[in-house]
C-alpha cells in the first residue's frame, strides 16, 4: 500500500489474550462480550499489528511485538499463539530480513510493544533482532521503564531494551519529534504518562496510530477505556478530540491491539464513530 512516495504494511506479530474485564473498564462484561466472546479465563483476543514504512531512504517498523522469549508458563498465561516467527512475517509481507530495518520506534516499553526488540540467541542471552536498526525511545519513557512503580511494573521488562544499550542502538527522543520527513510521534497522557502515538502524513493523506490509547475498533466508544490506563479521564478527552476530527478528514486508522480489522477508516453515524474498511490506496 502505498502513502504518497512512501510504502506502508501492517505486520501481525502473533495473538495473545488479556482479561476481557482489564481491557474494557468500567463496561459491563454483558456489553463487551457481544463483540469480544472470552473465553472460559476471561479472556479476550487481541494482536500486535506492527506498522513498516519504507521510504527512499529508510525502512522503519513501529513497533515489535510481544517478542519470542516467553517461558511456558508466560506463553499459558497470556494465551500466545505462534504460528511463525514475527522474522517470518515479516520477510513474506515485506521482503525484508530483520537486518534490512533502518529505525525501530516504540511508542512505549511496555511488552507487547517492545518484546520484539530483542531475541535469543543460541546461548539463551536477548541480542537486537534488528542488528542494523537505531531504536528510537522516548527519554521520559526510558526513564520510567527503567524505574516503574507498582501500577505498571508488570509491562516493562528490561531485556527488552537493555541489550540495545551496550551496541549503542538506542536513541533516546523528545516527548514529540519527527522521525523522518511527515512522520510525527508525539507523546499523549492516558493510558501511561509517557506514552505515543504516531501521525504519517504523505500525499496529502493521514496514517495515525492510536495504539493503546484506543487499543481496538472496540474501544471507539467514548466511555470504553481500558482499565490498565492510568489517566482514563485523559484518555477520554483525547478521544472525543481526535475521533471527530479522523472521521472528517478521511485518515487512516491503525488499531494496534485489533484481531479482526486493524487498518481502518472512521465515519459517524447517527452520532456514533464506527470503523469502516480502508479504502484501498495507490
Amino acid at each position: 500500500m502505498q502513502l504518497g512516495d512512501y510504502r506502508i504494511e501492517i505486520i501481525p506479530d502473533t495473538e495473545f489474550r488479556l482479561d476481557g474485564g482489564a481491557m474494557f473498564g468500567i463496561v459491563p462484561r454483558v456489553l463487551w462480550e457481544r463483540v469480544c466472546p472470552p473465553d472460559e479465563l476471561n479472556r479476550v483476543r487481541l494482536n500486535m499489528n506492527c506498522l513498516f514504512i519504507e521510504t527512499p531512504d529508510e525502512r522503519i517498523l513501529v513497533e515489535t511485538g510481544i517478542g519470542e522469549k516467553w517461558s511456558e508458563k508466560e506463553t499459558q498465561m497470556y494465551g500466545i499463539y505462534r504460528e511463525k516467527p514475527f522474522a517470518d512475517s515479516l520477510l513474506e509481507i515485506t521482503g525484508c530480513r530483520p537486518e534490512d530495518i533502518s529505525i525501530v520506534i516504540n511508542t512505549h516499553l511496555h511488552f507487547d510493544h517492545a518484546g520484539g526488540n530483542t531475541i535469543l540467541n543460541a546461548g539463551g542471552k536477548a541480542i537486537p533482532q534488528f542488528p542494523n536498526a537505531r531504536y528510537f525511545v522516548s527519554n521520559l519513557e526510558f526513564s520510567h521503564a527503567q524505574a516503574p512503580h507498582e501500577r505498571d511494573r508488570a509491562s516493562y521488562k528490561p531485556e527488552n531494551w537493555q541489550p540495545l544499550i551496550d551496541p549503542g542502538q538506542l536513541e533516546l527522543k523528545p516527548d514529540c519529534y519527527e522521525a523522518v520527513d511527515g512522520l510525527f510521534v508525539e507523546q499523549v497522557r492516558g493510558h501511561s504518562e509517557t506514552m505515543q502515538t504516531v501521525k504519517l502524513t504523505r500525499g496529502g493523506k493521514i496514517l495515525f496510530g492510536f495504539y493503546d490509547m484506543i487499543p481496538t475498533t472496540h474501544h471507539l466508544p467514548p466511555a470504553w477505556i481500558m482499565s490498565y490506563d492510568l489517566f482514563p479521564t485523559e484518555t477520554l478527552e483525547f478521544k472525543k478530540r481526535i475521533l471527530p476530527q479522523a472521521a472528517a478528514e478521511d485518515w487512516l486508522c491503525l488499531f494496534y491491539h485489533d484481531v479482526d480489522e486493524p487498518l481502518c477508516q472512521l465515519a459517524e453515524e447517527n452520532g456514533k464513530i464506527v470503523a469502516q474498511p480502508a479504502l484501498a490506496l495507490n
